[in-house]
């Protein structure tokens, strides 16, 4: 090792080279950093999972029938059916899929009307097919969707993957809150619009029932008093038209319980040959009751027909009214597309003369909005929250635990070398791996297929990588000042020596961390720690044996010195050999 003792004490021994050495790092902090910003490397709580499975939520515009929502799956089904990875689908209309690990957030299990629908399908084994399922999904996405929404006008087709990490109702969700109903149902559909144009962002939805026009049957008492019915006849008879109801028993020699007679009308003499109330009068002058004189009394002699909005489901949070508005994120973080919907956000409600106020920084809802109506001064909040809010709390206390070790190691080193300078280099070189584990991601990216993110288990990696990287300063420091007290070396070639003869052992244990890590490298969810382990260490190895080094030669602790080392204002006296 004496050629790289060599080379070491070169860098030492020349004030330009040691600059070089420090500039060259600096632009090479800075310019790793840069790619987090810039989008060179993309930021993500977890990468995509691929599974075995995926659902088709469909949903057609409230009060559509179940009809018009089999049409709608019938044509992502023969879309489906075209590829041959799929090995089997099953729709259920008018309800969820039995519950998996997306449905349970999602609310698959609540679903109970007409103008819902899922398709669960089953696809071949993820370890014998070239696609991974989040790909497939998202080629199959635009396809169908531009397929089969235009069937009925309003229909939202989301494609839904089982989640990698912890799960959530969408990638992104806004929550409109206020206590006017109409106005934030206003709202709701204006920040849809804004997420829609969004670039990256799919599967836009409000999460609230569509206020349409409806038919209600009103009995008149009075009338149905006078035609010798009962009210519960009136309602008994337009039930079983419409809806059908249990109207006997049988019992069974097979069966514990009796088992029920369910009578319900033919679909075909249930439909209306449009949408009116003629239509429904006469429909009703064909359904007839029997009075107590024998006398048949049409149905629509006894009920008022009006005409009416339809109630939507009000939805609550913290005393507030709410609605959802949903989005999912196409091969991409959730963090850039929230950015870019927000500014377009802010500009949008300032225009239409909105005051908009912002959450302060650092804060747990950092990114959410108060709206103020200057006519009205109601307020109206949009909180950010699904995937994206995860991610960015995630990241927040990986963040809080990475100072959290960068100011207990300092302090620790601090009271082992009672030098502050000292702890600050061995600091410097542990944070510095940072540059090998974003560069590191940003080569990852380039040879693999899909996008490689940084994520959480990538930050995991660098937390971990601290306490090897201050391994490996603390070796270099006291074995140079062991020289130096002991051999009474010259200062620069005691840091050169020290660089040479700990190379050897700080690049095999780089070495056995590479390996150990190469198997996680390949993993669809630890991937991240598993390349942020591999090259941060890379980086460490070289930030220690060649940056480090200079670092030491500046620093007045590291001469020798009687008094107390923790003060440095007295001349240090040089021994050399």
């Amino acid at each position: 090792m004496k050629k790289f003792e060599n080379f070491v004490y070169a860098i030492l021994d020349s004030k330009s080279n040691k600059t070089l050495v420090i500039l060259l790092t600096l632009v090479a902090l800075a310019a790793s950093i840069m790619m987090l910003p810039t989008k060179v490397v993309k930021a993500k709580m977890l990468p995509g999972k691929s599974d075995n499975t995926f659902s088709v939520y469909i949903d057609t515009p409230t009060g559509s029938s179940k009809e018009e929502t089999y049409a709608v799956g019938k044509c992502v089904i023969e879309h489906l059916k075209n590829e041959p990875e799929i090995l089997d689908m099953e729709m259920y209309a008018g309800m969820g899929i039995p519950l998996d690990y997306a449905g349970l957030v999602k609310g698959a299990g609540m679903k109970n009307s007409e103008n819902v629908a899922e398709i669960a399908v089953n696809l071949t084994d993820k370890h014998s097919r070239d696609e991974t399922s989040y790909m497939m999904v998202s080629r199959l996405r635009p396809v169908i969707k531009k397929a089969c929404e235009p069937i009925v006008k309003g229909t939202t087709v989301k494609f839904i993957e089982q989640p990698a990490g912890p799960p959530t109702l969408a990638s992104i969700v806004v929550e409109v809150t206020g206590h006017n109903l109409k106005k934030i149902r206003e709202l709701a559909f204006e920040v849809a619009n804004i997420l829609s144009n969004t670039k990256t962002l799919v599967d836009v939805d409000v999460m609230a029932d569509e206020i349409y026009k409806k038919f209600e049957l009103i009995p008149d008492k009075e009338k149905i008093a006078r035609s010798g019915l009962s009210v519960e006849q009136v309602n008994n008879i337009i039930y079983l038209a419409f809806e059908g109801m249990a109207v006997a028993h049988k019992n069974s020699a097979n069966e514990p319980d009796q088992i029920e007679i369910f009578e319900i009308l033919d679909p075909s003499t249930k439909r209306f040959n449009e949408l009116s109330m003629d239509a429904l009068k006469e429909k009703l002058n064909s359904l007839n009751l029997m009075n107590r004189k024998g006398m048949m009394v049409p149905i629509s002699e006894v009920v008022r027909i009006e005409k009416v909005d339809s109630k939507p489901t009000i939805m609550h949070k913290d005393l507030h009214r709410m609605i959802n508005v949903t989005a999912e994120t196409d091969q991409e973080s959730q963090v850039y597309p929230l950015l870019e919907a927000r500014e377009k956000m802010i500009d949008y409600f300032s225009k239409k003369g909105y005051k908009v106020e912002k959450m302060p920084g650092m804060s747990t809802y950092m990114f959410d909005l108060n709206l103020i109506d200057p006519a009205s001064g109601e307020k109206y909040l949009l909180r950010w929250d699904g995937e994206m809010k995860v991610t960015l709390d995630t990241f927040r206390d990986l963040g809080g635990a990475f100072i959290g070790a960068l100011v207990l190691i300092f302090l620790l080193l601090v009271i082992y070398y009672k030098s502050y300078t000292l702890s600050a280099i061995v600091l410097a070189g542990s944070f510095l791996s940072i540059i090998g584990v974003i560069v590191g991601h940003w080569v990852a990216d380039l040879v693999t297929r899909d996008t490689f993110f940084l994520t959480a288990t990538s930050l995991i990696g660098f937390i971990a990588l601290m306490g090897i990287s201050s391994r490996n300063s603390l070796l270099l420091i006291d074995f140079a000042k062991s020289l130096m007290e002991a051999h009474g070396m010259e200062k620069r070639r005691a840091i050169a020596v020290s660089s040479a003869t700990r190379a050897k052992p700080i690049m095999l244990t780089a070495v056995a961390i590479i390996l150990g890590s190469a198997l996680l490298a390949s993993d669809p969810i630890f991937g991240g720690l598993g390349v942020a382990l591999i090259s941060g260490t890379v980086a460490a190895v070289f930030v220690s044996l060649i940056f480090v080094p200079v670092l030491m030669d500046n620093a007045k602790a590291m001469d020798i010195d009687d008094e107390n080392p923790i003060h440095h204002d007295k001349k240090n006296i040089s021994v050399t050999k």
